[in-house]
């Protein structure tokens, strides 16, 4: 599409994405550690999001089933994450997005998710993304980091045959060497061309896959670098994980956001959010 903006639509709670629409954000802590935690981050971003007027959707996952080594913290389950989700959603009346890996995981989630979340590694599972469609939920696929961004309107195609158009994309870098992972902006405009809403996870593009040894390093001063540049690119969806210690963080301690950062670097966002898309639509409509 010439103006790199998605048609806009109705999304979640009354938001609308696409086009000149500001960003929402997904944000939460990487793993559910504990609920204290999900309490106290979902608050909190709650706070700054209704101060700063950014449409939130809380996430958290009740399995990180792709951790590098067997004895990492995996998170608490299913039935624990239902319950937290739950106990998330009706508290504070916020979306709710979870991962899954398997299609058995789709209908106990069906009546707490508002988004399906489908990790990287699985984006090409046909059956994963289709038996979500089913759901008539929303459902962001994260685009591989082996994946070409052109490969993503496959997603789209498997996602609308099963009878659901609600399809977000996240780029979340792409593969570069080994153990290394670089943001080609040109991810952007690619996934735009073929009407997809894109999300930027600014905090696992800054990743080092596999640099810790038995896990994933990562590094999270380039986080702000990084996210300038994709919002720059006219985004839909910012995803960032947010932690209160994130060097204590049981899960991506090297790349969850701090949560006491958090506003300022939002603040910054939206500053350069609405200048882009205002020059990239005024741009469009005199070409």
């Amino acid at each position: 599409m010439k103006d790199n903006t998605c048609t806009q639509r109705e999304f979640l709670n009354g938001a609308k994405i696409g086009g000149d629409q500001p960003f929402f954000l997904i944000s939460g802590p990487c793993v559910m550690e504990n609920r204290d935690l999900l309490d106290r981050v979902c608050a909190e971003m709650i706070e700054i999001c209704g101060e700063l007027k950014i449409p939130y959707v809380f996430k958290s996952s009740f399995d990180k089933a792709n951790r590098s080594s067997v004895n990492s913290y995996r998170g608490p389950g299913l039935s624990e994450g239902i319950k937290n989700l739950e106990y998330i959603k009706n508290k504070y009346n916020v979306p709710v997005l979870t991962d899954i890996h398997e299609t058995h995981q789709i209908g106990p989630l069906k009546d707490v998710l508002d988004i399906y979340q489908i990790p990287a590694f699985l984006c090409r599972q046909t059956d994963l993304i289709a038996e979500s469609a089913k759901t008539g939920k929303w459902v962001n696929v994260k685009k591989g980091q082996f994946l070409a961004p052109a490969d993503t309107r496959h997603i789209a195609v498997k996602m609308k045959e099963s009878g659901n158009d609600k399809v977000l994309v996240t780029e979340r870098g792409t593969s570069f060497g080994y153990g290394n992972l670089v943001f080609d902006g040109r991810a952007v405009p690619i996934i735009h061309g073929f009407d997809i809403p894109v999300i930027f996870d600014a905090t696992h593009s800054a990743q080092l896959p596999g640099a810790a040894g038995n896990s994933t390093g990562g590094q999270r001063e380039f986080i702000p670098s990084i996210l300038r540049s994709a919002v720059s690119l006219g985004i839909e969806g910012i995803f960032m994980e947010v932690h209160p210690d994130p060097d204590k963080a049981l899960s991506d301690a090297t790349t969850q956001y701090p949560l006491s950062q958090i506003k300022s670097l939002l603040k910054e966002m939206i500053a350069l959010d609405r200048y882009v898309k205002k020059e990239i639509l005024s741009t469009a409509n005199h070409s």
